[in-house]
């Protein structure tokens, strides 16, 4: 699956990601935010492994679900990346998530392409997609709000952490 908007292209990993990748989930000033909780990635090596299970994964998971890649099209850059799976603990509910290299951030690129990745989410049989967010996580907050999703709520269902969560629905204007 390709998606493609103004700026960037929505698109499956590829080893040859490995350090765009790295440079994203490699900093503690994305992972600290990921959940479930994710320790940053170390190497190259390390980073070309996870890209290896999540192209081996990609196949087998039902539409919507997966991890992507956004790249800028300007420059070819991977700046970011999406996913969407089910969250724990009963495997009902959908997340999106998006992470973006801390200079991409401000500029609109979560927004983006989150935004048509829900789009074509809601074409393959899905009603309603949910983000988490830490409470003090001020950025993925405001990213899900310019998504138009509505807070749900906070709760400790999901990961063991205390989290924001917040929905889209199919009927939802995005």
């Amino acid at each position: 699956m390709d998606l493609t908007t103004e700026r960037l292209v929505v698109r499956d990993w590829s080893e040859d990601d490995a350090e765009a990748a790295l440079a994203i989930y490699g900093t503690t000033d994305v992972t600290r935010w990921l959940t479930p909780a994710m320790d940053r990635v170390t190497d190259a090596a390390a980073m070309r492994s996870v890209l290896q299970a999540w192209q081996q994964a990609q196949p087998n998971l039902v539409p919507p679900r997966g991890r992507w890649a956004v790249q800028r099209k300007e420059d070819g850059m991977v700046v970011g990346g999406l996913g969407i799976h089910l969250l724990p603990p009963y495997e009902e509910d959908l997340e999106i998530s998006w992470q973006l290299h801390p200079d991409a951030w401000g500029e609109g690129y979560a927004s983006e392409a989150a935004r048509a990745l829900i789009g074509w989410a809601f074409t393959q049989d899905t009603d309603e997609l949910f983000a988490v967010a830490r409470p003090n996580n001020t950025r993925a907050i405001a990213t899900a709000k310019r998504l138009g999703m509505v807070w749900v709520g906070e709760t400790d269902k999901y990961y063991g952490l205390r989290l924001q969560v917040y929905r889209i629905r199919h009927t939802d204007t995005i």
